[in-house]
């Protein structure tokens, strides 16, 4: 099992940047494949990106290809989100999850088995 943490949300400008992070417990988190996802009020949670266990490859949304990229660190037991030109559309609750499922990168919300809280992040015209 595995603990979720986000952290780095906040107001911010269109074209600003975020970083959020993701912290995990336990030791199990470098086997694990891990995405971020978003849901705006009113809306489906959807995919963002992910990142493999390993870290050497990832997957994006069409929406945020370019813009965003998923990294992380298994000595630290974290995950980041580098958010770069932001919009307003971007503006939703970020949440971490993990894919306790070794292989291929997933994008839907019923392969992930853990997820943090989220963290807010408004990104303002």
């Amino acid at each position: 099992q595995v603990q979720l943490v986000e952290s780095g949300g906040g107001l911010v400008q269109a074209g600003d940047s975020l970083r959020l992070s993701c912290a995990a417990s336990g030791r199990t988190f470098s086997s694990y494949n891990m995405a971020w996802f978003r849901q705006a009020p009113g809306k489906e949670r959807e995919f963002v990106g992910c990142i493999i266990a390993s870290g050497i490859s990832t997957v994006y949304a069409d929406s945020v290809k370019g813009r965003f990229s998923v990294s992380r660190d298994n000595a630290k037991n974290t995950m980041y989100l580098q958010m770069n030109s932001l919009k307003p559309e971007d503006t939703a609750v970020y949440y971490c999850a993990a894919d306790r499922t070794p292989g291929i990168l997933r994008t839907r919300v019923s392969a992930y088995n853990y997820w943090g809280h989220g963290t807010q992040v408004t990104v303002s015209s």
